[in-house]
């Protein structure tokens, strides 16, 4: 995602500095479009007026911005900003954590917008993410020339933390409905109904919708990469939103369900499993117990 999102900014004619670091990898894409990388978040930070960040989640923004577990907070990008400058984190976050971080940034003179996507890769390359955008609104303005370079749409969900909230619920619901779907589509092999009636029928009546979509190259070519997204992500994703609800005291009886089916679709199939091949896992469940 972070590669997209390089790419388009730099295409659009921004200056733009990226960490040359394993995960970034390769850049050379993006060093033919001008792009400078330097070695250190410190080094990274120092110059900008707008610090992206798009990182697994929280324990990586906090170490990125504060510096790394038991380091001096000197060794964090933001001790090393510019009064006035702007963190934009673009990364799936507890809500808990980022009001933490936003008020960390704030102390030290710059600002902060939480900022989490939606959609694929493939939007990313394209410059078609959705972001939702919590934070200060006229900052946001302020950064908006740069974030429209990689966002088709760009939702002000309201204050710091609800771009991160309304990431969570989006993925919860998003989830939850290709796990539904998983499950009921390995009831319909095991019961003798084919895949294509499966799909035909869903996708005519109230299962249709984006998830049934994502799942369909799969159930009629097991074929995963129509939803690329990792098993591991999902489980973290759902463990966010399972303490998000713990903590605002919501109902997640049913959230409980879904990532406890993503934790033993881990722990068959492993973190880099592609979330479609949940089916096939639930469809031999049964006989994985026995």
């Amino acid at each position: 995602m972070g590669h997209g999102i390089a790419m388009n900014i730099a295409q659009k004619g921004f200056a733009l500095t990226v960490l040359d670091h394993p995960g970034n990898q390769p850049l050379d894409r993006l060093k033919a479009q001008g792009v400078r990388s330097v070695g250190s978040v410190r080094e990274l930070a120092q110059d900008a007026d707008i610090l992206i960040l798009c990182v697994t989640g929280s324990p990586q923004v906090e170490a990125v911005l504060l510096g790394e577990p038991g380091a001096a907070s000197e060794t964090g990008a933001l001790a090393a900003m510019k009064p006035g400058a702007v963190v934009v984190d673009c990364s799936t976050s507890l809500p808990q954590s980022t009001e933490k971080i936003a008020a960390a940034v704030s102390k030290a003179g710059c600002d902060f917008l939480d900022a989490p996507m939606t959609r694929t890769p493939k939007e990313a390359e394209e410059g078609r993410l959705n972001l939702l955008v919590g934070g200060n609104a006229n900052v946001l303005a302020r950064c908006l020339p740069v974030l429209r370079c990689f966002a088709e749409n760009v939702t002000h969900t309201g204050g710091t933390g609800t771009g991160h909230r309304m990431k969570l619920l989006h993925n919860y619901v998003s989830l939850g409905t290709v796990a539904l779907i998983s499950e009921a589509a390995a009831c319909a092999l095991r019961g003798g109904v084919g895949a294509e009636v499966f799909a035909d029928v869903l996708g005519k009546g109230g299962g249709g919708g984006v998830a049934l979509d994502r799942l369909r190259p799969y159930l009629l070519d097991k074929d995963p990469n129509g939803l690329k997204f990792f098993m591991g992500n999902a489980l973290k994703d759902m463990g966010y939103y399972v303490a998000m609800a713990n903590q605002e005291r919501a109902p997640q009886d049913i959230a409980d369900s879904v990532h406890e089916t993503f934790a033993r679709a881990v722990a068959r199939v492993g973190a880099q499993a592609l979330v479609p091949e949940l089916v096939s896992m639930l469809e031999r469940a049964e006989s994985d117990n026995t």
